[in-house]
C-alpha cells in the first residue's frame, strides 16, 4: 500500500566511500614508474577527499572497501 511506512536502515555517513578512476597522469611521480602507462588505477576516497587505497581493478576497490565495512560508491 502506499501509505505502509517503511523503516530504512541507518546510514553512516562516515563509512561511506568513493570509488574513481585515476589516469596514469594523475599518479604521484614513484607510483608511475610501478604502473605501465596507460593503464588506470582505482582509488578509495574518504569523504574529505583522502586517499585510503590504491588498486587495479575497480571490482577489488569495491570488494575492498566492503570489507572493511565502508560503504562504496562510484564517483566518475
Amino acid at each position: 500500500m502506499m501509505d505502509t511506512k517503511i523503516r530504512f536502515p541507518e546510514t553512516h555517513p562516515e563509512r561511506t566511500v568513493y570509488v574513481r578512476s585515476v589516469k596514469h597522469d594523475e599518479l604521484p611521480k614513484e607510483l608511475k614508474a610501478q604502473v605501465a602507462p596507460g593503464k588506470n588505477l582505482f582509488a578509495i576516497h574518504k569523504a574529505d577527499g583522502e586517499c585510503l587505497a590504491l588498486t587495479r581493478d575497480r571490482y577489488v576497490a569495491f570488494a575492498m572497501a566492503r570489507s572493511n565495512e565502508m560503504a562504496p560508491v562510484s564517483v566518475h
